[in-house]
């Protein structure tokens, strides 16, 4: 989660309030620098290389990142013969992209009739994120969407008492549970796999990927479907958790200190499927 999506303070499903007599208008739209070298690459190019990146915070949608003119390539971006009506924005006009043999007939958007409180967006182009070859900070590539300086992940060890059952079969127990934090959503409780009856967690052929921490699998146990993951390889700054499992509380009984847990509702991550469909090594190795 961040500061738009999912349940952060600008998102519909926020699960808090601003302490404010007035309520506030249902859709809030944050602009801020991103304060980060960001560049795009299309059909083999550096299409787009700039230190001076705004990105959109927009309600039910990940950040994206709007870029000056003067920092794009020039000659990639025609117009595209289509507009569109953005709720708070105005006018939207799309440009066709291309380089080389490569195009996207929709590959970017400008507003072109801003309201004057949105004046920062103005000359400003977005790209079509799952359309472009791939987005790099430096020389190290993003993967999903831009990154959220809202989001964040915290984990630490806990010496507390969890087990995990499925009918009358204990799945797990163990007294050195890692517990992940992650901005807006429920804590998530990793179990060491040594601490685990692995005979009951059944493969499946379904992955899905979090720009945080990388490809996730999944495991049936018994009739539960999709009751339980692991991030077998998490990426560096999340490795406490590769290998270790964590268990769904709403599909199979997770006890913590005998206190069954329970999701709170509006606390189902919405997962990502692979990065403009990458294959698993690609997103593995952030490759680009």
């Amino acid at each position: 989660m961040g500061l738009s999506w999912q349940q952060g303070p600008l998102s519909p499903g926020a699960i808090g309030r601003f302490l404010v007599p007035e309520k506030l208008p249902l859709r809030l739209l944050y602009a801020e620098p991103l304060r980060r070298r960001l560049r795009v690459k299309f059909g083999g190019a550096w299409i787009a290389d700039s230190e001076d990146v705004l990105l959109l915070f927009e309600p039910g949608h990940y950040p994206m990142a709007y870029f000056r003119a003067v920092d794009i390539l020039p000659g990639v971006l025609t117009p595209a013969g289509h507009t569109t009506r953005h709720p708070d924005l105005g006018p939207t006009t799309w440009y066709r992209l291309q380089v080389g043999n490569r195009t996207a007939v929709r590959g970017a958007w400008q507003h072109t009739e801003l309201p004057l409180h949105a004046s920062e967006l103005r000359d400003r182009i977005a790209f079509a994120w799952p359309a472009m070859d791939a987005f790099y900070e430096e020389d190290e590539r993003i993967l999903g969407h831009a990154a959220d300086s809202y989001h964040r992940i915290d984990i630490r060890q806990s010496s507390r008492h969890l087990t995990v059952r499925h009918a009358d079969r204990l799945i797990a127990e163990t007294n050195r549970p890692l517990v992940l934090y992650e901005s807006g959503f429920a804590p998530r409780w990793y179990v060491p796999r040594a601490d685990i009856d692995e005979s009951a967690l059944t493969g499946v052929d379904h992955r899905t990927f979090c720009p945080y921490k990388g490809l996730c699998s999944y495991y049936d146990i018994g009739e539960a479907r999709l009751a339980a993951w692991s991030y077998r390889a998490a990426y560096t700054p999340v490795d406490r958790i590769s290998d270790l499992v964590s268990f769904e509380p709403d599909l199979v009984p997770v006890h913590l200190d005998g206190v069954r847990l329970h999701l709170e509702p509006g606390q189902t991550v919405i997962p990502h499927g692979p990065d403009r469909d990458l294959d698993v090594a690609g997103i593995e190795g952030k490759d680009g």
